[in-house]
């Protein structure tokens, strides 16, 4: 393995075994989709094969969450039975210093999106990386849209400042989410000047399905680095869930 993609890696293991200790047995909690969630789960794993956890009920975001934690021997319910969640946790694109994010690289953001709103509490674990003074300057704003007519977005999102590109595979065929729905990856020069301006704007739009802006949700984030490991909350008082 590549020297800085096995650093990667370490601080995305840091990340996601810290996040393990944020469960408590009992939980009903949200799992998330991405390269630092695979940590995550394979840290909760062992917690529960070794005894030290127990009662826990997973709520997958994704197939292929799902499909790992089948493999892993985590327990499962769909979100209707479970309910409202105890905690969630997710990994992110990008985070900000208002621990706004984005997400859906991993193309499963509505999923996730469900998942955090049914959350009491969101935690979001990335690698040093994601961090950003500005939403958009690291990773381009995933946006899932019917299949319908998709084309007709476009001078739409054009007009909202984003040089817009369709997700494909390598084969040059549109990726498709779980849900049926292709990916639209929003591209900005400069970052996004006014995220919540701009997630009304593609909210209010016929067809959108969902978008990766994740803002006034996460209560904690979990930062792996080469040094170890940080936690930003919250400020008290601000909004939430």
């Amino acid at each position: 393995m590549d020297a800085d993609v096995e650093a990667a890696e370490d601080r995305k293991r840091r990340a996601g075994v810290a996040a393990a200790e944020e469960v408590r047995s009992g939980t009903t909690l949200g799992l998330g989709t991405g390269s630092t969630v695979r940590h995550f789960l394979e840290a909760l794993a062992g917690k529960l094969s070794s005894g030290e956890l127990e009662g826990i009920r997973g709520v997958p975001t994704s197939l292929a969450t799902e499909a790992r934690s089948n493999e892993l021997g985590i327990p499962m319910v769909g979100l209707a039975e479970a309910g409202r969640l105890d905690l969630a946790i997710d990994g992110a694109d990008e985070v900000d210093p208002q621990l706004d994010a984005v997400k859906g690289m991993g193309g499963a953001l509505l999923r996730e999106k469900m998942i955090a709103q049914a959350a009491r509490r969101f935690v979001l674990i990335v690698d040093e990386g994601k961090r950003s003074q500005r939403l958009g300057t690291i990773s381009p704003l995933p946006v899932e849209v019917v299949p319908f007519e998709w084309e007709a977005h476009l001078p739409f999102f054009e007009a909202l400042g984003a040089e817009p590109v369709a997700r494909t595979d390598v084969a040059g065929g549109l990726v498709y989410t779980d849900n049926g729905n292709p990916i639209m990856d929003l591209h900005f020069r400069a970052g996004i000047t006014d995220t919540r301006k701009l997630e009304r704007e593609l909210r209010a739009r016929a067809g959108v399905v969902a978008t990766g802006l994740f803002l006034d949700r996460v209560d904690r984030v979990i930062i792996g680095s080469d040094e170890g490991v940080e936690t930003l909350d919250r400020a008290p008082g601000s909004t939430s869930g």
